[in-house]
């Protein structure tokens, strides 16, 4: 009996380490939703993060749950994931959060998750506790992302330039305002499909492991999908305000027509990885579409210094990650 009450406690410990997780996800990964929008003044700060919150959370009902099936069942081995192993990952993806929040550096909570999950798997089985073909998926797309937001967000600079070119700038302006409502709300509905979805596949990965839930269970349970979607919701509320400053402004000035470009750009990204049940990083993706709706002006139009401190940190994000949750899984074991 004891046990079994102690087993219950971990779990629920953990189930809570995973939800600051997704909070500081949303949190983290605010400035991905909303720094286009407030950098191009259409909406007010305080508004903004409201009107990301709620598309993140109606994502809930549109997104089938193929991301959470890859974090939970596609990265490790289910024989290999105890308690230990989910205590690491949370430690690295928690720990490299917190430092990139803290500099004001847009890296990836999805990443860092994975990360995380794979650092506490070598350092338990090693590399063989991996599957190889769902890292290489997440890999691949470390690079495909910000690519192909790039292509999208530059592509949809260009057509949208060559559309409206006898157009008034103010008139231009005026009516990109308004469409940059419906970018801005596809990207926070991409942005909460493809992320929460993160949270509920290490929950799911848990309760496997405990013998909470089944491994050939088609979907986690309901409580989970609801108390991840409402806590990245959550976050993102409360905004990450040193990283929308960067993507805002550090990178290229935008204005409502840019922010359109890119949120559109970064939104089909998000929506197709998300189909595809890839768990690829917001943050990469709307960097890459930023700097692609920069780089359409001039070269000099974006900030590449800015854009290069960007990219080793995601370089150095998995890694980093991964590190942290090797050494809190030897702590854990000789602590728990």
């Amino acid at each position: 009996m004891e046990t079994v009450q102690t087993a219950v406690w971990v779990v629920v410990v953990l189930v809570m380490m995973a939800v600051v997780f997704d909070f500081m996800n949303g949190f983290h990964d605010a400035a991905n939703s909303i720094a286009t929008v407030v950098s191009t003044g259409v909406l007010k700060p305080g508004q903004a993060v409201v009107f990301a919150a709620f598309f993140n959370v109606i994502a809930i009902f549109i997104f089938h749950l193929s991301v959470a099936a890859t974090v939970g069942k596609g990265i490790v081995l289910p024989g290999i994931v105890d308690t230990h192993v989910v205590f690491g990952a949370l430690i690295g993806a928690i720990t490299w959060n917190f430092i990139t929040w803290y500099y004001g550096i847009p890296s990836s909570s999805s990443h860092a998750l994975i990360g995380g999950i794979a650092g506490a798997a070598i350092a338990k089985a090693g590399v063989g506790s991996l599957i190889i073909g769902g890292i290489m998926k997440t890999v691949v797309f470390i690079f495909v992302s910000p690519l192909l937001g790039y292509l999208l967000g530059s592509l949809m600079m260009v057509l949208v330039s060559w559309v409206f070119r006898g157009f008034r700038p103010l008139k231009v302006d005026k009516w990109f305002r308004r469409l940059q409502l419906v970018s801005a709300g596809a990207y926070s509905l991409g942005h909460g499909g493809n992320d929460a979805q993160k949270t509920i596949g290490i929950i799911w990965m848990l309760l496997i492991a405990t013998g909470y839930a089944n491994v050939g269970d088609s979907a986690p349970p309901n409580w989970v999908i609801i108390i991840c979607y409402a806590a990245i919701g959550l976050g993102t509320m409360l905004g990450g305000w040193r990283i929308v400053k960067t993507m805002g402004q550090k990178i290229t000035k935008l204005k409502p027509v840019g922010g359109f470009c890119a949120e559109t750009g970064g939104a089909i990204t998000l929506f197709m990885a998300t189909a595809m049940g890839v768990p690829v990083s917001t943050t990469h993706t709307i960097t890459g579409a930023i700097v692609g709706v920069g780089s359409t002006r001039r070269a000099s139009g974006v900030r590449w210094g800015v854009a290069g401190n960007i990219i080793w940190a995601w370089i150095l994000t998995i890694p980093a990650s991964a590190f942290v949750a090797a050494v809190a899984y030897w702590i854990s074991l000789k602590v728990f």
